[in-house]
């Protein structure tokens, strides 16, 4: 196994449906900009309600990336 150096970063995914997709969101926006995500932490979750009911949901992410090797 090679040596590695993580870098972990927060963020906050969102979505009307579920916390899955929450995540999913998350991870698929940091993967647009990040290279070498290897593995994620859910730190929080949290949601917005309307008429008694859940309207939107928030879930924040630890993600921790492998540094580029020089």
């Amino acid at each position: 196994m090679s040596e590695h150096t993580y870098k972990i970063i927060e963020i906050v995914g969102s979505s009307p449906d579920s916390i899955e997709k929450a995540i999913e969101n998350a991870l698929a926006d940091a993967a647009a900009t990040l290279r070498n995500i290897r593995w994620f932490e859910v730190t929080e979750t949290r949601g917005h309600v309307e008429g008694g009911r859940v309207a939107h949901y928030q879930v924040s992410l630890r993600i921790g990336f492998t540094l580029d090797q020089p």
